[in-house]
């Protein structure tokens, strides 16, 4: 048996990228969706054909409204690309892929940004758009952009990412933009009240880190008396998808458990670790860390939302215990 949530219990959940929006669809589909709200990483955020494109908070909101393309994790469900195709035939680039109804969320995001509407308010008219429920905050509404410097010089993340297929070495990381931004009331308001904050499975250095640099927001966290819990995004040492190995050895911290828990350590109550990282444990705890050991691959709707089931029971229970000294 389900046991009741509290009505006054408050999760936030920090995401970004694919193992981000998994997460958010564990918590849509758990006992835990109506307690929770999402902050989502805008560092990804560039120009295309003129149109400013969101690609993390999008891959959120189509996850939630199940518009996703469940094979890509990423991108609209049925699309076509026939405006791609015809920008190509005209000598555009088009190493993004657009599709033609993720191209009317890019063409309302930018007309109304135009108006002077704010990021967080389109944010809000799209999700009610998908039908999504949870509320997702940006963490400031101003322009942050991450930048990877390779051999061949800074490319923006996009370029990294999609152009380039993350084979570049990665020389350093930058949120351009960040130290001059301006967190949002409404990011640090939730915070301050959230019961736990759950860092989803993402990649710690340029997608939560990216939230982490806007000004306030790590040290919203830090003043708060949330039980801190982050999943990582490595399962036997290895990601799943994306560049987080890369991005970790470039910041200096190994490529496990051990540098997912670096990238969080002056906050983090608890680190929820795969099976064959068992190992890591001995040396999490001794560093004061509770440790959650679980299988933490994420494909189906039921393994997301018994994962992130498991992973706020635990962060419940452990905060209980610590009240309770």
């Amino acid at each position: 048996m389900v046991s009741p949530v509290a009505k006054n219990l408050k999760i936030t959940l920090l995401a970004g990228g694919v193992g981000g929006a998994k997460a958010a669809e564990g918590l849509a589909a758990s006992q835990y969706a109506s307690v929770t709200t999402i902050i989502g990483n805008i560092a990804d955020d560039d120009e295309f054909h003129g149109l400013w494109v969101s690609p993390d908070i999008d891959t959120l909101i189509y996850s939630l409204g199940d518009q996703i393309d469940r094979e890509q994790g990423w991108g609209r469900k049925n699309e076509t690309h026939q405006v791609l195709n015809e920008l190509n035939a005209l000598g555009e680039n088009t190493w993004m892929t657009l599709g033609d109804l993720d191209l009317a969320t890019h063409i309302y995001r930018t007309s109304q940004k135009a108006k002077g509407v704010t990021a967080s308010e389109i944010t809000t008219t799209l999700a009610k758009r998908h039908g999504v429920t949870l509320p997702i905050l940006l963490p400031t509404n101003d322009v942050v952009q991450t930048r990877v410097k390779t051999l061949a010089g800074w490319l923006s993340f996009q370029e990294f990412f999609v152009r380039e297929h993350c084979k570049p070495d990665v020389l350093d990381i930058e949120y351009k933009g960040a130290a001059d931004s301006v967190a949002t009331p409404e990011a640090l308001e939730q915070i301050a009240k959230s019961d736990i904050v759950l860092i989803a499975p993402s990649n710690p250095i340029v997608s939560i880190g990216a939230i982490l640099a806007v000004p306030e927001i790590q040290q919203a966290i830090e003043k708060s008396n949330a039980y801190v819990i982050a999943v990582s995004p490595l399962i036997g040492g290895k990601t799943i998808k994306g560049p987080a190995d890369k991005m970790l050895e470039s910041a200096g911290k190994s490529i496990d458990s051990k540098g997912v828990y670096q990238c969080y350590e002056h906050f983090l109550n608890a680190l929820v670790i795969d099976d064959l990282d068992q190992s890591d444990a001995a040396w999490l705890e001794g560093q004061g860390a509770d440790v959650l050991v679980t299988p933490t691959l994420m494909k189906t709707v039921e393994e997301k939302s018994n994962l992130l089931s498991k992973v706020v029971h635990f962060a419940l229970t452990q905060r209980a215990k610590g009240e309770k000294k």
